[in-house]
Protein backbone atom coordinates (compact mmCIF):
# COMPACT_ATOMS: atom_id res chain seq x y z
CA UNK A 1 0.00 0.00 0.00
CA UNK A 2 2.76 2.46 0.97
CA UNK A 3 4.71 1.73 -2.24
CA UNK A 4 1.59 2.34 -4.36
CA UNK A 5 0.89 5.60 -2.56
CA UNK A 6 4.50 6.75 -2.99
CA UNK A 7 4.47 5.90 -6.70
CA UNK A 8 1.19 7.79 -7.11
CA UNK A 9 2.55 10.85 -5.27
CA UNK A 10 5.79 10.75 -7.30
CA UNK A 11 3.84 10.57 -10.59
CA UNK A 12 1.49 13.33 -9.46
CA UNK A 13 4.30 15.64 -8.39
CA UNK A 14 6.41 15.04 -11.49
CA UNK A 15 3.59 15.54 -14.02
CA UNK A 16 2.25 19.02 -14.57
CA UNK A 17 -0.07 18.20 -17.47
CA UNK A 18 -0.66 15.17 -19.60
CA UNK A 19 2.30 15.94 -21.85
CA UNK A 20 4.45 18.28 -19.77
CA UNK A 21 6.79 17.45 -16.90
CA UNK A 22 8.59 19.24 -14.10
CA UNK A 23 12.11 18.59 -12.85
CA UNK A 24 12.05 17.19 -9.33
CA UNK A 25 13.49 19.48 -6.67
CA UNK A 26 17.22 18.86 -6.38
CA UNK A 27 17.35 16.83 -9.61
CA UNK A 28 19.68 17.76 -12.45
CA UNK A 29 18.91 17.83 -16.15
CA UNK A 30 20.03 14.84 -18.21
CA UNK A 31 22.96 15.12 -20.58
CA UNK A 32 21.86 16.15 -24.08
CA UNK A 33 23.04 17.94 -27.22
CA UNK A 34 21.30 19.89 -29.96
CA UNK A 35 21.54 16.87 -32.25
CA UNK A 36 18.64 15.41 -30.24
CA UNK A 37 16.31 18.23 -31.29
CA UNK A 38 17.80 19.29 -34.62
CA UNK A 39 14.59 17.99 -36.27
CA UNK A 40 12.93 21.25 -35.09
CA UNK A 41 14.83 23.15 -37.78
CA UNK A 42 12.51 24.74 -40.32
CA UNK A 43 9.45 26.87 -40.91
CA UNK A 44 6.32 25.63 -39.11
CA UNK A 45 2.68 26.86 -39.18
CA UNK A 46 -0.38 26.00 -37.13
CA UNK A 47 -3.46 27.47 -35.45
CA UNK A 48 -3.97 28.52 -31.82
CA UNK A 49 -5.41 31.36 -29.73
CA UNK A 50 -7.94 32.11 -32.49
CA UNK A 51 -5.29 32.81 -35.12
CA UNK A 52 -2.37 31.56 -37.18
CA UNK A 53 0.85 30.60 -35.39
CA UNK A 54 4.24 30.47 -37.02
CA UNK A 55 7.59 29.24 -35.72
CA UNK A 56 10.90 29.42 -37.53
CA UNK A 57 13.81 27.44 -36.09
CA UNK A 58 17.41 27.85 -37.27
CA UNK A 59 19.78 24.91 -37.63
CA UNK A 60 22.17 24.27 -34.73
CA UNK A 61 25.02 26.79 -34.82
CA UNK A 62 27.24 28.16 -32.08
CA UNK A 63 25.72 25.89 -29.45
CA UNK A 64 22.13 27.05 -29.98
CA UNK A 65 19.06 26.80 -32.14
CA UNK A 66 17.34 30.18 -32.41
CA UNK A 67 13.59 30.55 -32.98
CA UNK A 68 10.94 33.15 -33.63
CA UNK A 69 7.22 32.70 -32.93
CA UNK A 70 4.41 34.88 -34.22
CA UNK A 71 0.67 34.87 -33.51
CA UNK A 72 -1.53 36.61 -36.10
CA UNK A 73 -5.22 37.16 -35.26
CA UNK A 74 -7.55 38.79 -37.80
CA UNK A 75 -4.58 39.78 -39.97
CA UNK A 76 -2.73 41.58 -37.14
CA UNK A 77 0.31 40.42 -35.16
CA UNK A 78 -0.81 39.79 -31.59
CA UNK A 79 2.59 38.94 -30.12
CA UNK A 80 6.04 37.48 -30.79
CA UNK A 81 8.41 35.20 -28.92
CA UNK A 82 12.13 35.10 -29.56
CA UNK A 83 14.44 32.59 -28.02
CA UNK A 84 16.61 29.56 -28.34
CA UNK A 85 17.44 26.09 -27.14
CA UNK A 86 21.08 26.10 -26.19
CA UNK A 87 23.68 23.71 -24.91
CA UNK A 88 24.74 24.63 -21.39
CA UNK A 89 26.74 22.48 -18.95
CA UNK A 90 26.36 19.31 -21.09
CA UNK A 91 22.55 19.61 -21.26
CA UNK A 92 19.93 21.78 -23.00
CA UNK A 93 17.95 24.76 -21.80
CA UNK A 94 14.96 26.41 -23.51
CA UNK A 95 14.87 30.21 -23.08
CA UNK A 96 12.55 32.89 -24.46
CA UNK A 97 11.23 36.42 -24.26
CA UNK A 98 7.84 37.83 -25.33
CA UNK A 99 7.14 40.98 -27.33
CA UNK A 100 3.92 42.72 -28.28
CA UNK A 101 3.05 43.32 -31.92
CA UNK A 102 4.82 46.69 -31.53
CA UNK A 103 8.01 44.89 -30.33
CA UNK A 104 7.69 46.25 -26.79
CA UNK A 105 8.98 43.60 -24.40
CA UNK A 106 6.73 41.91 -21.88
CA UNK A 107 9.52 40.80 -19.57
CA UNK A 108 11.92 43.19 -17.89
CA UNK A 109 15.08 44.02 -19.85
CA UNK A 110 17.32 41.51 -18.01
CA UNK A 111 14.58 38.89 -17.48
CA UNK A 112 14.51 35.69 -19.55
CA UNK A 113 12.09 32.80 -19.12
CA UNK A 114 14.15 29.62 -18.72
CA UNK A 115 12.98 26.02 -18.84
CA UNK A 116 15.34 23.22 -17.81
CA UNK A 117 15.50 19.91 -19.64
CA UNK A 118 13.66 17.17 -17.75
CA UNK A 119 13.80 14.12 -20.01
CA UNK A 120 14.50 12.97 -23.58
CA UNK A 121 12.99 10.11 -25.57
CA UNK A 122 13.35 9.09 -29.20
CA UNK A 123 10.74 11.59 -30.43
CA UNK A 124 10.20 13.96 -27.48
CA UNK A 125 12.18 16.46 -25.44
CA UNK A 126 10.60 17.49 -22.15
CA UNK A 127 11.51 20.86 -20.69
CA UNK A 128 9.85 22.21 -17.55
CA UNK A 129 6.36 23.08 -18.77
CA UNK A 130 7.12 22.51 -22.50
CA UNK A 131 7.37 19.36 -24.59
CA UNK A 132 8.58 19.17 -28.19
CA UNK A 133 7.24 16.11 -30.02
CA UNK A 134 8.25 14.91 -33.48
CA UNK A 135 5.30 13.26 -35.22
CA UNK A 136 6.99 13.00 -38.64
CA UNK A 137 9.40 14.95 -40.85
CA UNK A 138 6.57 17.39 -41.65
CA UNK A 139 4.55 17.50 -38.41
CA UNK A 140 5.34 18.37 -34.79
CA UNK A 141 3.46 19.10 -31.58
CA UNK A 142 4.56 21.52 -28.91
CA UNK A 143 2.81 21.25 -25.56
CA UNK A 144 3.00 24.29 -23.31
CA UNK A 145 1.79 24.88 -19.79
CA UNK A 146 0.10 28.28 -19.70
CA UNK A 147 -0.27 30.10 -16.37
CA UNK A 148 -3.10 32.63 -15.98
CA UNK A 149 -3.96 34.02 -12.56
CA UNK A 150 -4.05 30.96 -10.29
CA UNK A 151 -4.90 28.53 -13.10
CA UNK A 152 -2.66 26.27 -15.22
CA UNK A 153 -3.69 24.84 -18.57
CA UNK A 154 -1.73 22.67 -20.95
CA UNK A 155 -2.11 23.70 -24.60
CA UNK A 156 -1.21 21.68 -27.66
CA UNK A 157 0.25 23.45 -30.70
CA UNK A 158 0.21 21.30 -33.83
CA UNK A 159 2.49 22.48 -36.63
CA UNK A 160 3.03 21.46 -40.24
CA UNK A 161 6.30 22.15 -42.02
CA UNK A 162 6.09 24.79 -44.74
Amino acid sequence: MKVSLLLFLFATLSCIGQNTLSLQEGATSPKATLSEISWMEGHWKGEAFGGITEEIWSPPLGGSMMFSFKLVVDGVVNFYELGHIRELDETLIFELKHFGGDLKGWEEKEEVQSFKLVKTTENKLYFEGFTFERISDIEINIYGLIHESDKEEELKFNYKKQ
